[in-house]
């Protein structure tokens, strides 16, 4: 794994020579995954100024489900285009260095924010999809499911754009969560497990700014773990990190595979 033409500061190699080794001798690793992994593959993040998709449209009126419900051809017009843009998307040299970790049992598990599917691409086996998947959308009317492949030839066979359930004709909705609605307590449940037993947490390429999932690193901290951050940006939870990584995520996550020997 390498990413030709970034060099990461040298100024850092001491502090991910230390995360190598806080590794090395953990019981348990976790990361968590938020939309700055997913960037190097070609997916804007939501936040970031003049670029993050939230600067483009307003979350409430496009994302949100009572928008769902209200409108599904304004809901699809902008869902239609996430698919398109999602769809031939590939894994970068970050999530596959956390795959190469979880093969080697140097980590226990993968909690993401995303909704792009790359880390079920790219291999992860223990995944917690916090925010959903665009894998499948169901009908909010009769619960019948549809994979991806098949939504997306409804949308484009649909005159307003929308897919609908072949049952009862109702609009589908992906299996996301959107705003105004509940995480999935299953999924949690989960996460906190591993965060609660985890001796190191890697929080990856996330602004740690939405709730729930923001807390999650204070669970690792509160059981005796250590938080690492390794993300472009500053984040509320910087002061906690016993590591603190700013570098490009792809470049940090391949140097810390090549520290423990795994490229």
């Amino acid at each position: 794994m390498s990413s030709p033409g970034i060099s990461r500061p040298e100024t850092t190699d001491g502090e991910l020579d230390r995360l190598a080794a806080m590794i090395a001798g953990a019981r348990s690793v976790v990361a968590l995954t938020g939309a700055g992994i997913s960037v190097p593959s070609g997916i804007p993040d939501f936040r970031t100024p003049r670029s993050g998709l939230w600067e483009k449209v307003d979350p409430m009126k496009v994302a949100h489900i009572d928008a769902f419900r209200g409108d599904p051809v304004r809901f699809w017009r902008f869902y239609g285009e996430r698919f398109a843009t999602l769809s031939g998307k590939q894994p970068n040299g970050a999530h596959l260095a956390l795959v190469a970790m979880e093969a080697r049992g140097m980590l226990d598990g993968v909690i993401t924010q995303n909704i792009d599917m790359l880390h079920r691409r790219a291999g992860t086996r223990e995944l917690v999809e916090i925010h959903g998947s665009i894998a499948t959308c169901s009908c909010a009317s009769c619960g019948g499911s549809v994979p991806l492949q098949e939504v997306r030839v409804r949308l484009e066979r649909d005159p307003d754009g929308v897919p609908r359930c072949a049952g009862c004709g109702g609009p589908l909705k992906p299996d996301v969560v959107l705003f105004g609605e509940m995480l999935s307590d299953g999924a949690i449940a989960r996460a906190r497990e591993l965060c609660e037993g985890a001796d190191v947490l890697l929080c990856v390429g996330s602004s740690l700014e939405v709730h729930p999932v923001a807390g999650l690193p204070l669970l690792t901290r509160a059981t005796g773990g250590t938080v690492a951050i390794i993300t472009q940006g500053p984040t509320p939870l910087d002061h906690l990190a016993d590591v603190r990584l700013s570098g490009d995520v792809v470049v940090e996550l391949e140097a810390l595979a090549g520290a423990l020997a795994l490229s």
